[in-house]
């Protein structure tokens, strides 16, 4: 419950107007959504142009008044929503544009709202009509949303229409549609709305979430050839994101079997371009002149959430791999990994990620192979196709002891001293420059170092190479270990991240 009234107060006592603006965008989506839905269930019954005579409607309303007036109840919050928008225009760029468009809106909201007593609303949707017109004179207006043309036909097209439907009781008579049709083209162009709202808020959220070489935004592509490009859509999408934050972060669990790590000491120069804003790179060795940096796979077991119990054993065990450097908050001094890239074996598991978790920029594997024999001798094949998740070929042996040197020797004076910085890791860090904020999955493992086992072989990897180029890796092995994530936690950006973020004109 506190999740949820955090998220809401943030969501209207805001300081900024880029994010006043989206969440307008998206209370505006939301509500006219719901409200459709009301004229679907309660409304469409009592009005002309619905399913039945005057005397059945007439019938309706007055045994059902309180539904009746429930059914309406959204249709007034869309006015707010209106004039919600308008004003986020107004507060993000003073302009007369912005200014006439807030007075058209609160010219609708009056007549509007009287037209739902009076059942005139003529005035009220020709006035909201052209408040939706400079909305899209002030979106198109501004270089930083990316306007496209086919948008402004869209929207010509669709304000045209409700013109056209609001002008409709004052047309003369040979042009006046029958109230069956009129009630077909409000449903028309309501849906259109929608989507014209998506489309929108899509446009204004990826001014400030552009694609990324790594991390949460990183380009998605589905190696599927017929459904991949829509599961693309609605894996890159910010708006279908945006609206997952205000669902509340599950605990979920696994029971991992087959964990192999993969390890590389690299110039820390070479992984400090991977860092996001507000972190700091973990740097290793006397001189912090290198950053470690790992990739590891393992299976899952019956990966779910944690309230379902016993029930969580019907969840599928895909197998995962996360590739990661290893950072510090400044703030706090917390550290932690950062997760470049993730893959699963799953799609239904990698777009869930995607939409409900900050810190997972997960991605689809075509070719998900992963064995361990009794002995911890292990082959792993990984790869992408014609999708984006890495690749990785590999085919290690056990070693029965720690080696006493390796390529590990370059920062660390013993195997077990590597462990103990790579291992306990229980906290995976996201930022989020937008909301001025770091996102931390706190997970629990509790890995004793002494399962791990030393691996030797070989490892390659196309993906590897373009994050550590030629250095050697060195590998070992944990049989099985209890995944638990417990939540996400927000803290702000450090002030000194906040430097470096250039605001646009819309930043508060």
């Amino acid at each position: 419950m506190y999740h949820w009234l955090r998220i809401w107060r943030q969501a209207i006592f805001v300081s900024n107007s880029a994010i006043f603006l989206e969440r307008a965008l998206l209370f505006c989506f939301s509500i006219h959504g719901i409200a459709m839905l009301s004229m679907m269930f309660f409304l469409l019954a009592g009005l002309p142009g619905g399913p039945h005579e005057s005397a059945i409607r007439m019938t309706y309303v007055a045994n059902a008044p309180w539904l009746w007036r429930l059914g309406w109840f959204p249709w007034q919050l869309t006015a707010l929503s209106d004039l919600l928008l308008s004003l986020a225009l107004l507060r993000t760029r003073w302009r007369l544009a912005a200014l006439l468009t807030v007075l058209l809106t609160v010219a609708g909201i009056v007549p509007d709202q009287m037209g739902q007593v009076l059942w005139i609303s003529v005035y009220g949707g020709i006035f909201y009509t052209l408040a939706a017109v400079g909305w899209t004179y002030c979106f198109a207006t501004q270089a930083q949303w990316q306007w496209r043309r086919g948008l402004t036909l869209f929207s010509v097209v669709l304000w045209a229409l409700f013109v056209f439907l609001s002008l409709n009781p004052v047309l003369p008579s040979l042009l006046r549609l029958s109230p069956l049709l009129i009630a077909l083209g409000n449903a028309i162009g309501f849906v259109l709305l929608l989507v014209w709202f998506v489309v929108v808020t899509e446009m204004v959220l990826r001014s400030r979430r552009p694609d990324q070489a790594v991390g949460r935004y990183a380009v998605f592509h589905h190696p599927a050839a017929i459904v991949g490009p829509l599961l693309d859509l609605v894996a890159n999408s910010r708006f279908i994101r945006t609206l997952c934050e205000y669902i509340p972060t599950v605990a979920f669990e696994s029971d991992i079997t087959d964990v192999v790590y993969v390890n590389y000491i690299v110039e820390a120069s070479k992984l400090e371009p991977l860092v996001p804003v507000g972190l700091e790179l973990q740097r290793i060795g006397c001189d912090g002149r290198y950053a470690l940096f790992t990739f590891l796979t393992f299976r899952h077991g019956h990966f779910g959430p944690r309230f379902l119990g016993k029930v969580r054993q019907l969840f599928p065990s895909p197998v995962q791999t996360n590739w990661r450097i290893y950072v510090k908050e400044p703030r706090t001094g917390s550290l932690g990994v950062f997760f470049v890239t993730n893959a699963i074996s799953r799609t239904s598991v990698s777009l869930g990620a995607r939409l409900f978790s900050e810190g997972m920029p997960m991605h689809v594997l075509h070719t998900n192979d992963l064995c361990a024999d009794q002995d911890g001798n292990v082959s792993q094949h990984l790869d992408g196709g014609n999708g984006s998740a890495p690749d990785a070929r590999v085919t290690l042996t056990c070693v029965d002891e720690w080696p006493a040197h390796g390529p590990w020797s370059l920062c660390f004076a013993s195997f077990e001293q590597m462990l103990a910085c790579c291992v306990p890791q229980d906290r995976a860090f996201s930022t989020q420059p937008y909301y001025r904020r770091v996102t931390a999955q706190e997970i629990k493992l509790d890995i004793p170092l002494a399962c791990c086992k030393s691996l030797e072989g070989k490892v390659r990897s196309h993906a590897a190479e373009r994050f550590v180029g030629d250095a050697t890796p060195f590998c070992f092995f944990v049989k099985s270990v209890r995944f638990r994530f417990e939540q996400e936690v927000y803290t702000p950006l450090a002030d000194t991240s906040l430097e470096g973020i250039v605001k646009d004109a819309k930043g508060g």
